[in-house]
């Protein structure tokens, strides 16, 4: 990934918190192992053990030097840090309009809990980075950015899916190329695999109590993988196969890993989208801002999301997957991640025991405080 680096100031992020808290126990998974055969089938018992129990893993080695992704944070601050409110609303998507991210989210679009609507910002990117307009500050640095996505694109999101398609063709009786979730993960195709970079802001003490200190409530992602690059403040959350709220630690120079909503479709539930939240930090953090960097890993629109793909699987039918039941006909990808996005913090939740729901394409999505 070498590409012309204009000059920008550097990112300080705040120190890692001292608090005691309760971790999540997930797989860390060396991406190294992919360049050897042995390695390669290390890696997919690994990655299948921690995509079907957790749904969330850390990766490793994974290529970028710490210099590099400190970088891209140094990148990412600049749509916030360095860009005025008026040029920012000139950029403003229209989720609720296109089902799109592309551009800015900008604060309070979203309602949270008891008329407190969120303090997060978004700038979002295309991997086509040319499919639409930026604001000045940022154009300097587009060559930097579309090389690191395509970095993400086939050095991180491809060997995942190949490791994950590696667990079909190893074990099912109908064998799958190793290419099959590849192939449909298109980098110039139509579709909407895109970059996010979004700070938290820290919010009021009133606001914290109307909404239980939840900042982002308990969610799946709607696309297949989620590329999330690690970073020191905690407030990341991950529901538990148990029923708990855990923590997610940060490692150094390491991403995280999940599972989205088309991957469940794609496999019938053997993988399942893991719901997560984002909740206020312990105090020594609490006067920090949080920046997070994204790659969204979506298949290409026109795909089905449906389990036909694996039809013939014996591992999903020991795992009780009825093809015969699955939904029919199908979302394609950019019907699904159309309606979530424009129904996202603006539809009315119906509350059902402990959660909220609303129903999307025909299926109950559920939201968690």
């Amino acid at each position: 990934m070498t590409v012309h680096t204009p000059e920008t100031p550097h990112y300080i992020a705040a120190p890692e918190t001292t608090a005691q808290l309760d971790y999540a126990d997930l797989a860390v998974i060396d991406l190294a192992q992919a360049h050897t055969t042995e390695g390669r089938s290390q890696l997919a018992g690994r990655v299948r053990e921690a995509m079907a129990q957790q749904g969330f893993f850390y990766i490793v080695n994974h290529g970028l030097t710490p210099a590099q992704t400190q970088r891209m944070f140094d990148v990412a601050d600049i749509p916030f840090a360095q860009v005025q409110e008026e040029e920012k609303k000139v950029y403003e998507g229209r989720m609720k309009q296109t089902g799109s991210y592309q551009g800015y989210k900008l604060r309070q679009y979203w309602h949270i809990e008891g008329g407190v609507r969120d303090q997060l910002e978004h700038y979002n990117i295309n991997r086509d980075i040319n499919k639409r307009g930026h604001p000045e500050p940022l154009r300097p640095f587009l060559p930097e950015i579309e090389s690191f996505g395509r970095y993400n694109h086939f050095n991180i999101l491809h060997p995942i899916l190949r490791r994950v398609t590696t667990i079909y063709w190893n074990t099912f009786s109908h064998r799958l190329p190793e290419e099959t979730f590849v192939n449909i993960h298109g980098y110039d195709a139509a579709g909407e695999t895109y970059g996010m970079w979004t700070p938290y802001y820290p919010r009021s003490a009133e606001e914290e109590e109307k909404t239980k200190n939840v900042w982002l409530k308990g969610h799946t992602d709607f696309g297949t993988i989620t590329i999330l690059y690690s970073q020191p403040v905690a407030a990341l959350q991950i529901l538990t196969p148990d029923g708990k709220w855990k923590w997610v630690k940060h490692i150094n120079n390491a991403l995280v890993i999940n599972a989205g909503d088309a991957m469940e479709f794609l496999t019938g539930g053997y993988y399942r989208a893991t719901i997560h939240r984002v909740i206020q930090p312990p105090p020594d953090q609490q006067s920090y801002a949080r920046l997070g960097v994204f790659y969204f890993g979506l298949c290409d629109d026109d795909v089905a999301l449906s389990p036909a793909l694996c039809a013939g699987s014996t591992v999903l039918k020991r795992a009780g997957v009825d093809m015969t039941n699955a939904k029919s006909p199908a979302p394609t990808m950019e019907e699904w991640r159309k309606a979530r996005t424009s129904a996202y913090g603006q539809t009315e939740l119906k509350k059902v025991g402990v959660v909220e729901e609303e129903v999307i394409q025909g299926v109950v999505v559920k939201h968690y405080s």
